[in-house]
């Protein structure tokens, strides 16, 4: 067996992953800038766990704090705005505290004093379990005593973070976190159309074709939007066009042991109602390629349709799906509106196809609607908070 291959099977030892830099630089390499990026050594990949907020001495805690708040609950407990308030904690005490800096090891401490006593207790919930009052009642002490209030306030809350003042959330950067994320070359698929894997997901319905428009072309509430397997997080101000997202999954929800990864994305040939003719050749383009190299279930979108929006996500290296990109396409049929994701990605190295089998593929689904499972889907989720 290879070295390459056997990364790919067996996780690193805690030597080999301490011999990993937390951050990569890509030497410069001038013949390489025309081109395709190549997608992440095993190395690499291996260090794209969690979030760029913690670094890899927190992740333990982190990971216990979310287990406590959401994961080891039987699914039939579960809320997922449970989940949210979770990370929105874990992010607002990062921003608070020093944005320019990961959360480490010796912000245990803080958040054992905070939330420590309700680990032991067992009267309001199981032994080393958090229930949401107690995840409020130890953010106020962590925070401060406005939190609470300003996480239910939308006015407030942005970027998965809660804000004391809407001055506050107006004066927020979202580049601080962007700094840590030492974001890679973008990475969209290169390889010939036939050995391109062409996916697409269900439709969702969502409530109507207006209030979609109006949620994504705000990023800072795709936070809001977060499912149990997965959220969105932007890192540039503004809106939808050229926006970047950190995207956060957790595989293996439902054990109640979910593995964090995280990757990046790009919004790239965002196509409106502003440009009809674009708007309807990207559908066509979409449709043509998929009925030529998907999976044989043509039409992909319905002939009574009518496209609303259209654009793309592309990977950025390290991504744990590879180099490609996902679409998001929003089109309407009468008083009904519908969204669907639709992916491109080149043939995966072995080291992520191997990862993504044993962990990533259901995650991946599930995160984009398939099998109508509501706290696993995104879009599902975007769905209820818009209704």
């Amino acid at each position: 067996m290879s070295e390459e291959e056997r990364l790919a099977v067996e996780p690193l030892s805690p030597d080999e992953l301490d011999q990993v830099p937390e951050q990569f630089e890509d030497a410069p390499e001038v013949a390489a800038a025309q081109a395709p990026a190549k997608p992440a050594g095993p190395l690499q990949f291996a260090r794209m766990t969690g979030s760029s907020i913690a670094g890899r001495d927190a992740a333990p805690w982190v990971t216990d704090f979310l287990n406590a708040a959401y994961y080891r609950r039987p699914v039939s407990e579960r809320e997922v705005d449970d989940i949210r308030l979770a990370f929105a904690i874990l992010t607002t005490y990062w921003y608070d505290k020093d944005p320019s800096r990961k959360l480490r090891i010796t912000d245990l401490g803080a958040f054992h004093q905070a939330f420590g006593s309700h680990r032991f207790e067992t009267q309001d919930s199981g032994r080393g379990l958090l229930t949401r009052e107690q995840l409020l009642d130890g953010a106020s002490r962590l925070i401060g005593d406005w939190f609470p209030e300003a996480y239910a306030d939308d006015a407030r809350r942005g970027w998965g973070i809660a804000f004391e003042t809407e001055a506050a959330k107006a004066a927020y950067d979202p580049d601080v976190r962007l700094r840590l994320a030492a974001l890679g070359p973008l990475t969209p698929e290169s390889a010939p159309l036939e050995q391109q894997t062409w996916h697409t997901y269900p439709p969702v319905e969502m409530p109507s074709a207006e209030a979609v428009v109006g949620a994504l072309t705000r990023p800072e509430t795709w936070p809001d939007y977060a499912s149990e397997i997965g959220r969105f997080t932007p890192l540039h101000a503004g809106g939808l066009a050229d926006q970047t997202f950190e995207i956060e999954v957790a595989a293996g929800t439902e054990s109640g042991r979910p593995i964090f990864t995280r990757g990046y994305v790009t919004i790239a040939n965002l196509n409106t109602p502003a440009d009809p003719a674009a708007l309807a050749a990207y559908f066509d383009a979409i449709e043509e390629g998929y009925v030529k190299y998907g999976d044989g279930k043509p039409p992909l979108i319905p002939e009574d349709a009518e496209p609303v929006v259209g654009f793309d996500l592309v990977t950025h290296k390290g991504h744990f799906m590879g180099n490609g990109h996902n679409r998001l396409i929003l089109y309407s049929q009468g008083e009904r509106a519908w969204v669907q994701a639709f992916g491109t990605w080149d043939p995966m190295p072995w080291h992520i196809d191997q990862a993504y089998r044993r962990a990533g593929r259901a995650a991946q689904h599930a995160f984009w609607g398939q099998g109508d499972v509501a706290r696993l889907s995104m879009l599902h989720q975007l769905a209820e908070r818009i209704s």
